[in-house]
């Protein structure tokens, strides 16, 4: 697809302006949409990633003496780019980066998915949950050898989880 205001190069910026109600849409190259005052809109309208989330590290103090031992970072280094260098900053910055990933974030433990299609071999807690949703089941259809099985199955579980 081609730039609608010059027709040579490429599309890159798609458009879309409601004037009285009627939608008009433009699709322009780099260079036009830079001549059209439409480049790099994140940064016109005075946002960029390293600020928005500098955002979110606010209140935490400065300290350019310690520095990762991997990569060199410094917390301000994080704090103006809003990316963390390496996994060592992990380590590094480990007391200040904690409650912010925590304000960010909502949680410090990751809750998403997990890699090879969520083997409830390693989620003792999905698994649990699991066996007495079937051990209800189990329950409400008189199965009573089935849920003992079941009923065995949760204590197992149950104490191997309090090993850990």
């Amino acid at each position: 697809m081609l730039c609608d205001f010059c027709g040579k190069n490429p599309v890159t910026t798609h458009v879309k302006t409601i004037i009285n109600g009627e939608l008009t849409e433009y699709s322009l190259c780099a260079e036009c949409a830079q001549k059209l005052g439409y480049g790099n809109l994140l940064t016109g309208l005075g946002c960029n990633y390293g600020s928005l989330l500098s955002g979110f590290f606010g209140g935490a103090e400065l300290d350019d003496s310690v520095r990762c031992k991997c990569c060199g970072s410094t917390f301000d280094d994080i704090m103006r780019s809003g990316q963390i260098g390496c996994a060592e900053c992990y380590h590094t910055f480990y007391d200040r980066l904690i409650p912010l990933i925590q304000r960010i974030h909502g949680n410090t433990k990751h809750c998403g998915k997990v890699p090879g299609g969520g083997a409830l071999k390693n989620r003792p807690q999905e698994q649990l949950s699991l066996i007495r949703r079937e051990l209800r089941e189990a329950i409400d259809a008189e199965n009573f050898e089935h849920a003992a099985s079941l009923r065995d199955r949760i204590k197992e579980l149950e104490g191997e989880k309090a090993h850990e």
